[in-house]
């Protein structure tokens, strides 16, 4: 397989190292993650098309030690399975990750029913750059807020009732009706825009209840992340 795609695969997942512990699942078409952040108020899944994988379910404790110990191999690479491990192997180079109880790694809960969504903001380039720089400029913002009124929407970096240090991004959206101020994980939408930067098709979407969802496809690559509302 190639390690660029399995490289795309965790950057996907790990978000910049944001996302440390996951149970890798893989068949015979696909290769796939759900996760969680330790804060609870990230959850998302990662899948893509890739049959050169071993097929079962693998825990990955550190994914940011994987990462290290997969920088030295080359772009082809070879993965087995072996008792409690994952050889990696290039032409001249053979590498070893030793895997993780199922027990160690946090379960992520299933979205069964999820609220409503009554906002859909348009993703584009413009939109990922200026939220990128906007939070690098604002690195102590540890928030996003969007609001909507009279179908202009905004989000809002450093949202606050009094007079704060904000930057605001009107966004291209469609609101069924006025939105009052909700607010989302800056650091997490930032490390999801940069893991998915480029992608072919990509959306978001707010539901007024508590949450925001965001959809990417990039090739072989489906991700899906959904960020609660944190008050």
């Amino acid at each position: 397989m190639e390690k660029l795609k399995f490289d795309g695969f965790i950057n996907r997942y790990n978000l910049g190292g944001e996302v440390e512990s996951v149970m890798v699942k893989s068949d015979d078409t696909n290769l796939s993650v759900r996760m969680i952040s330790d804060d609870k108020t990230l959850l998302g899944d990662v899948t893509v098309a890739e049959a050169e994988f071993p097929n079962g379910e693998f825990g990955i404790y550190t994914t940011s030690q994987l990462k290290g110990l997969m920088s030295v191999l080359d772009n082809t690479i070879s993965v087995e399975e072996t008792t409690g491990a994952l050889k990696f192997s290039d032409k001249g180079t053979k590498m070893q990750y030793m895997l993780a109880a199922p027990s160690v790694i946090p379960s992520v809960p299933d979205l069964k029913a999820l609220p409503p969504f009554n906002v859909t903001i348009t993703l584009d380039n413009d939109f990922v750059n200026k939220f990128i720089k906007s939070k690098g400029a604002l690195a102590d913002a540890d928030t996003f807020t969007f609001t909507c009124k009279n179908g202009k929407g905004e989000i809002i970096l450093g949202y606050s009732s009094i007079n704060s240090n904000r930057i605001s991004i009107t966004v291209d959206c469609k609101c069924e009706s006025d939105v009052s101020p909700i607010a989302f994980s800056a650091k997490y939408l930032k490390a999801i825009l940069l893991a998915n930067k480029g992608s072919s098709t990509s959306s978001m979407e707010i539901s007024s209840q508590g949450l925001c969802k965001l959809a990417f496809t990039d090739g072989d690559f489906q991700s899906n992340y959904f960020l609660v509302e944190i008050k």
